[in-house]
């Protein structure tokens, strides 16, 4: 009973109206939304009052960086704290809080804790975030681990889809000698998003210019699994995406069946005109012999005279 009936006096006390002194009409600030703000208790006169002795342990903390006087939080019933402006200019809008408390019964308020806290409007830094939340593609180097978490569901066990495989000889592999676990239908259908709405997919500038697709380009090299409906390897070392995952209606300049016209040729040559060469004979020299032979032969033309053309 004896504790029972303590509980009813303490809330007996809770519910009648506080006498107040000056100080203790000083306006209570607190954080700028309404969910934030402290409880509507009131505030131990004691408690309240220790403005002083808040200020002191204030110093002892902060040194002059303590400013003026802000107001007073209260708490609980028998505990507050006492608000101090900040004069450090990295810390504008922050509020040094003392925390004074007073045992139930004792006449002497002791100080808990002196902190800094952010006040309306102050610069704070951004949310804290896990590492397993704040890592990027393309953040991983060498030497560093990246496992999966327990529950990822990316990931299940290999014999739990056997939609994931070619034929049932893979699952079988998998089962006895293989993976622990395989790519989920989440898992494979996360992968085939990022892909296809990549620079490996059919929207990408390359892809548009192509003269060909990569469904039927002799470089592909198909992927295995359910994936291989639309996705396969390049492996073609002269093109850009060479050893990427591909889009089967993705494409670049490089497709195997692209065929160049060769342009034509502007100077096509002496045109030469084929006909049967006719033997004239030189007038002048009609009837002579001079060197043993007959008139009207090759050997009796002048060689300086050019043989006519019918």
């Amino acid at each position: 009973m004896a504790v029972r009936d303590e509980a009813a006096e303490l809330l007996a006390e809770a519910t009648e109206p506080p006498t107040q002194t000056p100080q203790e009409t000083t306006a209570v600030t607190g954080p700028a939304t309404a969910a934030d703000a402290p409880v509507a208790l009131p505030g131990d006169p004691a408690c309240v009052a220790a403005v002083d002795l808040a200020r002191t342990h204030a110093v002892e903390v902060a040194g002059p960086a303590v400013g003026d006087y802000e107001g007073v939080e209260v708490d609980e019933a028998l505990v507050v704290t006492h608000l101090f402006a900040t004069t450090e200019k990295a810390y504008r809008g922050w509020r040094w809080a003392v925390t004074v408390a007073r045992a139930d019964g004792a006449d002497e308020v002791t100080v808990d804790e002196v902190v800094l806290l952010p006040g309306a409007g102050a610069l704070t830094s951004p949310e804290w975030v896990p590492w397993s939340e704040r890592v990027q593609p393309g953040d991983l180097s060498p030497g560093d681990l990246l496992p999966p978490k327990p529950d990822d569901p990316r990931l299940v066990p290999s014999f739990a889809d056997p939609d994931a495989f070619d034929d049932w000889s893979d699952l079988h592999w998998e089962l006895g000698l293989g993976r622990v676990r395989v790519l989920s239908l989440d898992g494979r259908a996360d992968a085939a998003e990022r892909w296809y709405d990549g620079d490996q997919g059919p929207s990408s500038a390359m892809a548009k210019a192509a003269p060909g697709r990569c469904g039927d380009c002799g470089f592909l090299v198909p992927l295995a699994g359910s994936l291989r409906s639309l996705f396969g390897v390049c492996a073609n070392g002269y093109a850009p995406d060479d050893a990427k995952v591909v889009s089967l209606d993705h494409g670049c300049g490089a497709h195997s069946e692209v065929v160049v016209d060769a342009a034509s040729a502007t100077w096509t040559g002496m045109a030469v005109e084929h006909d049967e060469l006719e033997l004239v004979p030189n007038a002048s020299l009609v009837g002579a012999d001079t060197e043993g032979h007959s008139p009207g032969t090759v050997a009796d033309a002048d060689p300086a005279e050019p043989l006519g053309h019918s």
